[in-house]
């Protein structure tokens, strides 16, 4: 069960279900603990076997993903030099391995949950049993993912993995860097078997994703071996080590280039010849239905991603009623500007034209320093809606140029080492870009959106390791419900005052959200093509993005229309006793948790604070 490294939807280091495959400082930090729930209705009390067992089968879990261990350094000394040298096979008989896992995890689970645990225990136990139950429920439909595809594919994950998120700290790291470049190969050619089987079985993806697909092939081998990218991160990263001599570096710059020429490009040959010869039998269909049990795939894919057990029809409904609604608000706004000629896209577009900047000099430069700006200032405005705030400091980055002609912006947790901050990784492709849209865009993928949620997670005292790092979560309802919370949450605090353009850019994120749950489940549960999607009003690359992660795009209305629901609840119960920032501890201090269990931390929080 592989790991996306780029999470390239969004969270770098969520470990992904077989469905899918699987210096700046920040103002006041404080420390977090753990959370503080009122007590249940029976007696609760710690379980020591509880914690034992959890311990050790989270550790036996994360032991099968040699790259997720690396990502969040989840043990050390040897045992974790000895997983700093390995790759994930990418075979159907490995994947098997995290299934029955997840089916002896769940037996001993119940037992524990059936009698005295306490509370952070017993949220832990609820957390790691719907994580394991999704595992095993995704696991039918595991090949009814792409295992070629723009994001994150089997071309993809390996080079982002070890160019960016492989340590090179020191010699040992450059050794183990080396060590796990010469299993590249095998691992792609492993994949192009699993591509070549399930195409045996219909389970193919749609023609325009496959040349996506074909496309970064060729752009991996364009390069010469020397100049590929696997080659020259080993020799920038590795350039100021201490413990590296120069004739050291220069022999595992060699040795690299040798891993390069000699296995993985001819690896990426067999798997270019493979595409080739899949091609004709790609259609542009795009829905995940088409496919052999594709209506059951893509139940399970909601109800994996939202947390619910919302159909698609109502999905779609929904999605319906909240772009009526948002649209219905941006007029108003776009009228004040001047704006009333045209669909809203269209005056949307014609608004943001006017916030483009020259072509010459590159404006790529002007835009990550407003982004920065945009962060900084969030910062400082957040300290009077959190009670909590992250350590780790957050950068905001360019996507690199293998990625970014398909990413979309994401960002990626700190490394627990310090060695690496949390970064708002940024496309900009150009030659248009996304003017007024920018703060809410920082706002979700950086602070107070992922940054805060999962850098906090990080630093949680109290809770066990396989929490606060996240090798068992609520789901990406709970993470990018959050995320989009905090877009919601700028607007009604006020942030965008003054700014009309700002606020019709995040009231356009929002709509971009409602317009997703219609678009997806358009594609998946009623024959839309890629152009009716495209026609709706979102980009190609984001309609592919649809295509490739069917259900996924659903997470974030629909947790974000959760956490209000929450909100607006505990506000009725409690009246003026109802604290924001206590609120929002609630959701932060318990980390990524099932929005089922978020509810009931927040109905004990009422009832304390009563």
């Amino acid at each position: 069960m592989p790991v996306d490294y780029r999470h390239a939807a969004k969270l770098t280091l969520a470990i992904l279900t077989p469905f899918l495959l699987a210096s700046c400082a920040v103002t006041q930090p404080v420390a977090v603990t753990a959370p503080t729930v009122a007590p249940a209705a029976k007696a609760e009390q710690r379980n020591a076997a509880f914690d034992n067992w959890a311990d050790s089968f989270a550790a036996a879990w994360v032991r099968l993903s040699p790259e997720q261990s690396t990502a969040v350094q989840y043990f050390s000394g040897a045992e974790q030099q000895a997983l700093d040298r390995q790759l994930s096979p990418q075979t159907a008989e490995y994947r098997k391995r995290f299934t029955n896992m997840a089916r002896a995890g769940l037996v001993r689970l119940d037992m524990f949950l059936a009698g005295p645990l306490d509370a952070t225990q017993r949220i832990s136990a609820q957390t790691m049993r719907w994580s394991l139950a999704n595992t095993i429920a995704n696991e039918p439909f595991a090949d009814h993912a792409f295992v070629f595809s723009q994001f994150s594919g089997a071309h993809i994950a390996p080079v982002t993995f070890m160019s960016e998120h492989h340590p090179i700290r020191n010699a040992a790291d450059v050794d183990n860097y080396l060590a796990r470049l010469a299993q590249v190969g095998a691992r792609l050619d492993e994949a192009t078997a699993r591509s070549r089987a399930a195409a045996g079985r219909k389970l193919i993806p749609p023609r325009f994703i496959l040349e996506r697909a074909q496309g970064q092939v060729d752009a991996f081998l364009k390069p010469a071996p020397a100049d590929n990218v696997l080659v020259t991160s080993l020799a920038t990263r590795s350039a100021k080590l201490a413990d590296l001599s120069p004739e050291a570096r220069a022999k595992a710059i060699a040795s690299a280039t040798a891993i390069v020429a000699g296995q993985i490009r001819p690896a990426y040959e067999r798997t270019r010849g493979y595409l080739a010869e899949l091609h004709p039998q790609t259609t542009d269909a795009a829905g995940i239905d088409r496919m052999p049990d594709g209506a059951a795939a893509y139940s399970q894919a909601l109800a994996n991603f939202t947390g619910t057990k919302l159909q698609a029809a109502e999905i779609h409904q929904i999605g319906l009623r909240e772009v009526a609604r948002l649209e219905s608000e941006m007029d108003k706004h776009l009228r004040a500007l001047g704006y009333t000629q045209g669909s809203i896209e269209e005056r949307m577009r014609a608004l943001d034209k006017t916030f483009q900047l020259p072509a010459e000099p590159d404006p790529r430069p002007e835009i990550l320093r407003r982004y920065n700006e945009m962060v900084r200032d969030a910062e400082k405005r957040s300290t009077k809606l959190f009670n909590l705030m992250p350590k780790a400091p957050i950068e905001v980055r360019r996507e690199p140029p293998l990625t970014e002609g398909s990413a979309s912006a994401h960002y990626s947790v700190p490394a627990p080492d310090g060695s690496r901050p949390g970064i708002f990784w940024v496309p900009l492709r150009g030659p248009l870009f996304d003017m007024i849209r920018m703060r809410s865009l920082a706002y979700h993928e950086a602070v107070p959106g992922h940054h805060f949620q999962l850098a906090i997670q990080q630093e949680l005292q109290g809770l066990p390791k396989f929490r606060t790092m996240r090798i068992f979560g609520g789901g990406s309802a709970h993470a990018e419900g959050w995320a989009l919370y905090t877009e919601r949450l700028a607007v009604e605090q006020g942030w965008y005052e003054g700014d009309v353009p700002g606020l019709l850019g995040a009231l356009g994120s929002e709509l971009f959200r409602a317009r997703r749950l219609v678009v997806d489940t358009g594609l998946h549960s009623k024959g839309w093509t890629r152009q009716q999607a495209i026609d709706y009003g979102l980009k190609t690359s984001e309609v592919e993005r649809y295509v490739v992660w069917p259900g996924q795009a659903n997470a974030y209305m629909l947790g974000m229309l959760r956490i209000l629901e929450l909100r607006e609840k505990a506000k009725a119960e409690l009246g003026p006793k109802f604290s924001l920032p206590g609120f929002h501890d609630v959701v932060l201090r318990s980390g990524s948790v099932p929005m089922d269990v978020l509810a009931t931390l927040v109905d004990e929080w009422v009832a304390s604070q009563r």
